[in-house]
C-alpha cells in the first residue's frame, strides 16, 4: 500500500526542503564568521639565558615577545611556541585563528601581542596564556602586498600597525588603513580617538619614541611630514626638510621594533644628494648627518655603517667618530638593536659588538645543522639580544617561488648574541 500521488509529492517536497537545510547548515558552519581560540595549557616559560651562537632553525619567522617566547604569522592564524630557544618549531603554546579574514599585522608590547586582520578587527592576546585580552574595530588595510611563507613581512614590518608610548605614559596602539587613523589604549582596548584621512595621499610610516605618528601628507601641495599626538590625535606640528622638491620619501630609522618606536628619520627627495637623516624629539627634527648615508643604521645614539669596507661608529647628533673596526673581514650590516650593532660577514659569521664602543660582544658562524653557509641574507629581525635572518637560495631570485626563493624548507636561522 503506497502513498497517494499527492503524497508523494508532499514527501519529495519536504525530503528535498530537508537536504536543502541541512546543505545550508553546513555551508554556514564552513563558512560564517568564526574565531577559534586555543589558551595555554602549560605554564608560562622563564626566561633562559643561554650561550652566544646558533639556537636553531625555523620555517617561519619569529617574533620574540618577553624574551620566552616565539611568536609566528600564518595566513589566517597567530600562534605562538616554546621555549624561546627551541631548535625547531613545536607544538603551538596558545593559537588563535579567524576566519574568513587574514592575518595583516602583529605587534608586540610587555606581554601583550596585537593582531590587525584583512577587515580592520584588532584582537589583542595575552602572551602569558593566549587569551583574549580585547577586541576593537579599526580600518582595513589598504592595497595589496606579498607576503612569502615565513611571515617576515607580517610580524617583522607590519603595515598601518604601530605601537607608542604616549606622552602620558600609557601604550597606545596606532592603525591607519582606509580613510581612517584611530588609536586604542593598548591596556584596555578602549578607543582613544580616531581621525579621517584620505589613505590615497596620506601614508603613516612610524611612531616617534617621543610618542607620535608620524605621516607624509601629500594631498595639498606639497608632501610634508605630519607628526599626530599617539595619545590624542591632534596633529602638533607640520614640517618639510629644506631643499625638497615637491615628492618626498620618508622611512623610519633606530625602531625598537618594526615601524615602532623609532628615534629617526630618513627623508629623500627627487635629487640624488637629497638624501639627508633627522633625529626625532620633542622639539621637531634636527640635522644628523651620520645618518645621511642610505645604509647607516641608528643603535642607540650610535650612527653605524660600513664605510670603505670598514665599519664605523659616529654620534648620530655631532657626526663624530666614536669608533671603527677595520680588523674585521668584509661584510654588511645585517641589524641593529639597543646596545649591539651585528655585521654578517662574507663567510656568513655573525659579529656583534657593542655600540658605544665597538667591543666585541661575540663572533660565531651563522649555520645551522649540515646546511652550510651558501645562501645570501635576507629579511633580518634583531630584538632581546636574538638576531633572526632569513637565508636565500644564490643568485637570488625575486620573482621566484617560495621553494626557488628560500635556501631550504627551514629557512630561517636564529641566534642568540
Amino acid at each position: 500500500m503506497g502513498f497517494p500521488k499527492g503524497g508523494r509529492r508532499i514527501v519529495l517536497v519536504g525530503a528535498a526542503l530537508l537536504a536543502a537545510v541541512a546543505v545550508a547548515a553546513t555551508v554556514y558552519r564552513v563558512l560564517a564568521p568564526a574565531e577559534v581560540s586555543t589558551v595555554a595549557r602549560a605554564e608560562y616559560p622563564a626566561a633562559p639565558t643561554p650561550a652566544a651562537g646558533v639556537v636553531g632553525r625555523l620555517p617561519v619567522a619569529p617574533l620574540i615577545v618577553d624574551g620566552r617566547l616565539r611568536v609566528y604569522a600564518g595566513h589566517r592564524q597567530v600562534y605562538a611556541d616554546r621555549p624561546v630557544d627551541g631548535r625547531h618549531r613545536t607544538t603551538p603554546y596558545w593559537s588563535y585563528r579567524r576566519w574568513p579574514a587574514a592575518l595583516d599585522g602583529v605587534v608586540a608590547s610587555g606581554t601583550t601581542v596585537v593582531s590587525r586582520w584583512s577587515d580592520g578587527r584588532l584582537v589583542a592576546l595575552d602572551a602569558r596564556t593566549g587569551r583574549v585580552a580585547w577586541r576593537a574595530d579599526g580600518p582595513a588595510p589598504v592595497g595589496e602586498r606579498a607576503v612569502r611563507r615565513t611571515g617576515a613581512a607580517v610580524v617583522w614590518d607590519p603595515r598601518g600597525l604601530f605601537v607608542t608610548r604616549a606622552a602620558d605614559g600609557r601604550q597606545v596602539v596606532v592603525t591607519a588603513g582606509a580613510g581612517q587613523v584611530r588609536g586604542v589604549d593598548l591596556a584596555a582596548g578602549r578607543e582613544l580617538w580616531r581621525a579621517a584621512v584620505d589613505s590615497g595621499c596620506r601614508d603613516a610610516v612610524g611612531t616617534t619614541t617621543a610618542g607620535q605618528l608620524i605621516t607624509v601628507d601629500a594631498c595639498a601641495g606639497p608632501a610634508t611630514v605630519e607628526f599626530r599626538d599617539a595619545g590624542t590625535g591632534v596633529v602638533g606640528s607640520r614640517w618639510r626638510p629644506p631643499g625638497v622638491g615637491d615628492e618626498l620619501v620618508a622611512s623610519p630609522v633606530g625602531c625598537l621594533s618594526g615601524r615602532s618606536g623609532c628615534a629617526a628619520l630618513r627623508t629623500v627627495g627627487p635629487a640624488d644628494d637629497a638624501v639627508r637623516g633627522w633625529l626625532l624629539g620633542v622639539g621637531g627634527p634636527t640635522a644628523a648627518p651620520a645618518l645621511d648615508r642610505p645604509d647607516a643604521a641608528l643603535a642607540g645614539e650610535v650612527a653605524v655603517a660600513v664605510v670603505d669596507g670598514v665599519l664605523v661608529g659616529r654620534s648620530a647628533r655631532t657626526g663624530a667618530e666614536l669608533w671603527r673596526r677595520d680588523d674585521l673581514p668584509p661584510g654588511r650590516l645585517l641589524a641593529v638593536q639597543p646596545g649591539r650593532v651585528h655585521l654578517l660577514t662574507e663567510a656568513k659569521d655573525l659579529v656583534t659588538l657593542d655600540a658605544a664602543t665597538g667591543a666585541q660582544r661575540s663572533w660565531f658562524t651563522l649555520s645551522a645543522g649540515s646546511d652550510g653557509t651558501g645562501w645570501a641574507p635576507g629579511a633580518a629581525y634583531a630584538a632581546d639580544g636574538w638576531v633572526a635572518v632569513e637565508r636565500l637560495r644564490r643568485p637570488v631570485d625575486p620573482d621566484g617561488d617560495d621553494q626557488r626563493y628560500f635556501f631550504t624548507s627551514e629557512p630561517v636561522v636564529v641566534a642568540r648574541t
